[in-house]
């Protein structure tokens, strides 16, 4: 019975979609070809977007009926964004939307689909054929008129046009739901040989990322040391050289030197509980990122808005991914964007850890090679997340990041 179950429910879906399947496909062409011949007016662009909407609600669906369906793992639906923050953006984006193969397999599953409920829709009325005839003999006539025909045939005959009508409805209803799940898996899950692919490349991106992150790292606190502690040491030493030979011919002066040094070192010892900070940061493992992210905005020259909902815990490195973006955002629309307000968000979804953090500044921020941003993506893909930038010119600016929340 168990194998049954989702038997039944393919031939559910198969009769559903040979009823509205097709129409829904023919209105979608029809879209299309409108959009088509009125192009050369705003009109044709409208029918268009439209279609195109319609297209990719329909390969969504496709994906979530197969999935739940037949508990496959149909790989999640992913709108491509776009790398550029020029007026081409928008374009760009569409553009690779449209060319992404897997859209194109999910609507072309729901459209063989729908062709195949329509075929077991013309066979459902051989087993509503068969049952009469197969029981005709219990009645008094000699001959039986075959259901939505002119033909008669003999009584006896009619139990074995029925048992075969029957089984002929019934064979090939079970043949098309059979058919149906082979050609959706094969279209919407990857095999075994493409799924191992795919792992190894995320694998291999995650480690270069790793790798880029820490290379990064290892940069910024070389320049952090060389241009900020370094020199303020440097000062140190000279003043308390300059105090040492002063004491005994000038003691004040001496005094005023040693003072100075002794302020320098407090300034020292504060921005290396910076660099500190850069490489790891207490209060996250002691207080959470809410409050991490709170110490943070409370720092900030610009006003920073606050919405954290966690719900629980995640892994030290996913926590830190995302912490360190929001510190990497915060920063960049002090320095560069002209910002005047700053929000962040941060939520515990389903297994992962998201946030976004959006400035009212000038936009036109880009990940470049060796850039903070950059380096930021390639430290949230060390976790296995992503990171996505918007950031056309004039802004607003805002930077996503999607992190496994692992506990």
């Amino acid at each position: 019975m168990q194998r049954l179950g989702p038997l039944f429910a393919t031939i559910a879906h198969l009769v559903v979609l040979g009823s509205i399947g097709l129409p829904i496909l023919a209105l979608l062409l029809t879209f299309v070809a409108l959009g088509a011949g009125l192009l050369i007016v705003v009109v044709g662009v409208l029918f268009l977007a439209l279609a195109l909407l319609a297209m990719f609600g329909v390969a969504w669906f496709e994906r979530e009926r197969i999935a739940a369906l037949y508990d496959a793992p149909v790989p999640p639906a992913v709108l491509r964004g776009s790398h550029r923050t020029d007026w081409l953006r928008i374009p760009h984006r569409l553009l690779r939307i449209v060319s992404d193969g897997a859209h194109w397999r999910a609507i072309l599953s729901f459209a063989l689909a729908s062709l195949l409920g329509a075929f077991v829709l013309s066979l459902l009325p051989l087993v509503g054929l068969g049952i009469p005839l197969a029981f005709a003999p219990l009645g008094e006539a000699e001959r039986v008129r075959i259901p939505l025909t002119s033909i008669a045939v003999p009584v006896e005959w009619a139990p074995l046009l029925g048992i075969l009508a029957l089984a002929a409805g019934v064979a090939g209803t079970v043949g098309l739901a059979i058919a149906h799940r082979g050609v959706a898996l094969g279209l919407l899950v990857p095999d075994e040989r493409a799924q191992l692919e795919a792992r190894a490349l995320h694998e291999r991106e995650r480690r270069q990322g790793v790798v880029q992150a820490a290379d990064y790292d290892r940069t910024r606190i070389e320049r952090d040391l060389h241009d900020g502690v370094q020199p303020r040491l440097v000062s140190i030493a000279m003043q308390l050289g300059m105090a040492r030979d002063r004491i005994e011919t000038d003691p004040e002066g001496a005094k005023r030197l040693i003072d100075e040094a002794h302020a320098s070192s407090k300034n020292a010892v504060i921005e290396l509980r910076q660099v500190a900070r850069g490489i790891h940061v207490a209060v996250l493992d002691d207080r959470g990122l809410d409050a991490a992210v709170s110490a943070l905005a409370a720092r900030s020259a610009i006003p920073v808005e606050v919405d954290a909902r966690l719900e629980r815990r995640c892994s030290r490195e996913s926590e830190t991914a995302v912490y360190f973006a929001i510190a990497e955002g915060i920063t960049n629309a002090q320095k560069h964007a002209r910002a005047s307000r700053i929000r962040v968000s941060i939520r515990t979804r389903e297994h992962a850890l998201w946030a976004r953090i959006e400035d009212d500044g000038i936009g036109g921020a880009e990940r470049l090679p060796g850039g903070g941003i950059d380096g930021l993506a390639n430290r949230v893909a060390g976790v296995g997340g992503t990171l996505t930038l918007a950031s056309p010119v004039g802004g607003p600016t805002a930077i996503e990041v999607d992190v496994p929340c692992a506990s």
